[in-house]
């Protein structure tokens, strides 16, 4: 059916949505193909649509266009949904994924069972599905639950849409609040910064407007206050000053600057808000315990009196030099000597200069004195690696802190960690708020060491903590940088140091180099030649499997050169299995490199994790993914954790090491080019590397020295602490 309104000339047209060719879950911006009666072809949709599924019926209202590109589209203004009335989109509509158990061929055998009946079924009386062969009660309620979940979320979604609100966020809120989500909206939209995790000011001032709640009510000057300081934390930073507060509260919130103080001054009467220094210094309360409770810590833990540790050092190292068939130059005796005989210390320095080769001597004196060492690092990746060098198993910090789903830790200071000699790798990269949850579980008895370098990217979350506690010089610190003999011809070792140093890297190539740079200044010539480097010239080359050796680090997520298109781009030609789910616009195949992108305490995998897609049931819409021999299974819902990691953000390789390591460098990822950025890429490879890009970009990058001042006082109160 068409029909043309004078006023606007807009269509209505009626579908069955066949295909989804593409969904951005974030902006709902897709593109549907829809079955129309009448048209020889199917029709292209594109507009913004709320979670629609194949199988939908949708009547919609706009227009059509011509795109130089794809050619006939129909821009679709609005639009309702129904649920399908024939067999075959009834069928679709429930093979889609979006009821849990149940995929293309269980839709089949209930749609062929039921028939016209199944939605009239599913709705009202499922327990009927119990007459299918082969399905077992358990089943059923899943089915049962996931329908009514469902629509509820569909209910929640038509609410926010209206909104401007996306349906990952409904997804979200749904998760915490159930079936009252809607009933909680409208009684407080801000409260879902508090409640739930990841939602902010943006999305819950969005839901208050279109409620048309006032501009100037304290719940909003509340929430847009904490939003400003934690935008402050997310740029790395502990603290913010009140003169900050009201220029970015009067740019956010829009209204006069005394109620933004009004709000300010209550909230710093409730402690929800800590000052120093007048009003120079506002924290958020876990940003200013942790920075407090990290200097005390320290303290506490390099005050106390260890009577235990008579080492007869000298003989020690005789026999492990011994043993090893090693021998130590005077730098790592001393280094040795330092560490082993301090209660905190910190051993820092850049690639190949001896942290390894350190750490396992001074493991190697405290085994031969039979003292329980325990062994973490923040990221999976870096605790397996530190498991393969020091032959000692080591821990994530949250897997040894047992940490939770809601985020909380078993291990604390009422429940410490049991053990004589803590060493944790890759230390640069602890916030502030996970340094201080280690150190509440660490007994003062309990040595500690710190390894990390320095001038590799700070943490993603806010503070500088190894920076500030080095800095603070008020433990014994080892630097070490010289580089050793076996490391010198590496030039990949030899440019990441010049890059440290602010020095552009030699860029001449040698056949039997490990460090090479492609010149090429076209965006889409790098994204063909990275194309071709993974699927033929280096698997051909090194004899390398292209999918577990090779690691493309991108500095962004985002455009032609950005994880997400190079991943789009990858697949295609390293996967050609045809087994796969997809979501959205999204293919999970058989085989797919995939990395988890949240911690999920319940499944023990955590952010950042990198495994492989093994298993996929497309009768139950489910998958399982192999991460390093611990197979995780995942529900079609649960897919929003995983995505592809053919190539990953540089941010994320951070305490992982990989065979070949290929990084494109262009000035469309200028914002993001900073020395310490490629300094860490760069020291990610531990055979190959290989740049490929703008060598102006490469230059510009390597001069962009920003400095990582991040506004926190820990090394000032290290040093207020150690003067007592």
């Amino acid at each position: 059916m068409t029909e043309f309104f004078e006023v606007n000339y807009l269509e209505i047209i009626s579908g069955i949505v066949e295909r989804i060719t593409y969904q951005n879950e974030e902006t709902e911006y897709g593109v549907i193909k829809v079955r129309v009666k009448g048209f020889s072809e199917l029709a292209i949709f594109t507009g913004k649509f709320v979670s629609i599924n194949v199988g939908t019926v949708i009547e919609a209202k706009g227009n059509f266009t011509i795109n130089k590109k794809f050619g006939r589209q129909f821009s679709v203004q609005e639009y309702k949904e129904s649920l399908p009335a024939s067999i075959n989109g009834i069928e679709k509509y429930l093979g889609s994924g979006l009821i849990e158990r149940i995929g293309p061929k269980f839709a089949k055998q209930i749609v062929s069972t039921f028939g016209n009946e199944t939605i009239n079924i599913m709705e009202n009386n499922p327990m009927k599905l119990l007459d299918i062969s082969n399905i077992g009660i358990k089943r059923v309620h899943a089915i049962k639950d996931s329908w009514q979940k469902h629509k509820n979320i569909k209910d929640l979604m038509i609410f926010l849409s209206n909104c401007g609100i996306s349906t990952t966020v409904a997804h979200k809120i749904y998760k915490v609040y159930g079936e009252e989500s809607i009933t909680k909206l409208k009684e407080n939209p801000y409260k879902i910064v508090d409640d739930i995790y990841g939602l902010g000011f943006k999305t819950s001032d969005m839901i208050a407007e279109k409620l048309g709640l006032s501009k100037e009510s304290y719940n909003r000057c509340r929430t847009g206050i904490f939003h400003i300081l934690n935008e402050f934390s997310r740029e790395g930073n502990c603290y913010a000053s009140l003169d900050d507060l009201i220029k970015k509260g009067e740019e956010l919130l829009d209204i006069p600057e005394k109620i933004i103080v009004m709000t300010f001054d209550y909230l710093k009467s409730q402690r929800e808000l800590i000052c120093e220094d007048g009003n120079n210094v506002i924290y958020l309360p876990p940003f200013y315990y942790s920075e407090v409770g990290i200097a005390r810590r320290i303290y506490e833990i390099s005050s106390f009196n260890n009577t235990t540790d008579n080492i007869d050092l000298k003989s020690a190292l005789t026999e492990i030099q011994k043993k090893n068939q090693i021998t130590y130059d005077e730098t790592q005796i001393s280094a040795i000597k330092t560490v082993v005989s301090s209660k905190f210390s910190v051993i820092t320095g850049g690639p190949e200069v001896g942290k390894t080769t350190i750490t396992k001597a001074i493991i190697d004196i405290f085994k031969s004195l039979n003292k329980r060492i325990i062994l973490a690092a923040p990221t999976g990746r870096a605790a397996k690696r530190m498991t393969e060098t020091c032959k000692v198993e080591a821990k994530t910090i949250h897997r040894l802190l047992e940490g939770d789903h809601t985020g909380k830790f078993s291990k604390n200071e009422e429940n410490k960690l049991s053990g004589e000699i803590i060493i944790i790798d890759e230390s640069s990269m602890i916030d502030i708020i996970l340094m201080y949850n280690l150190l509440k579980a660490i007994p003062n008895e309990i040595k500690v060491i710190l390894i990390g370098d320095a001038d590799q990217l700070p943490s993603v979350g806010a503070g500088n903590v190894l920076n500030d506690i080095i800095n603070s010089e008020v433990i014994p610190v080892i630097r070490l940088n010289k580089i050793y003999r076996q490391a010198e011809s590496s030039k990949i070792i030899v440019n990441a140091h010049k890059i440290n140093l602010g020095q552009i890297p030699d860029l001449s190539t040698k056949s039997n180099s490990d460090f090479f740079f492609i010149s090429e200044e076209n965006p889409e010539n790098i994204v063909s030649q990275l194309k071709e480097l993974c699927s033929k010239r280096l698997p051909r080359t090194y004899k390398v499997n292209a999918m577990t050796d090779i690691q493309v680090l991108s500095p962004m997520k985002r455009g032609l050169l950005g994880t997400e298109n190079l991943n789009i781009q990858l697949q295609s030609v390293l996967n050609d299995s045809k087994l796969f789910i997809k979501r959205g616009a999204n293919k999970y195949k058989l085989g797919d490199k995939v990395m988890q992108i949240k911690n999920n305490y319940d499944k023990n995998i955590f952010n950042g994790d990198i495994g492989f897609i093994s298993h996929i049931d497309l009768e139950n819409n489910t998958l399982k993914v192999d991460f390093d021999g611990k197979f995780i299974d995942y529900t079609y819902q649960e897919l929003e954790e995983l995505v592809l990691s053919y190539a990953i953000t540089i941010h994320k390789s951070q305490g992982g090491e990989f065979p070949i390591v290929i990084i494109p460098i262009h000035f469309q990822s200028r914002i993001m080019l900073q020395r310490n950025l490629i300094y860490t890429g760069v020291t990610r490879a531990r055979n190959v590397v290989i740049l490929i890009g703008d060598e102006k970009a490469l230059k510009y990058a390597v001069q962009n020295n920003i400095s990582n001042d991040r506004r926190t006082l820990l090394k000032n109160r290290l040093i207020e602490r150690f003067s007592y």
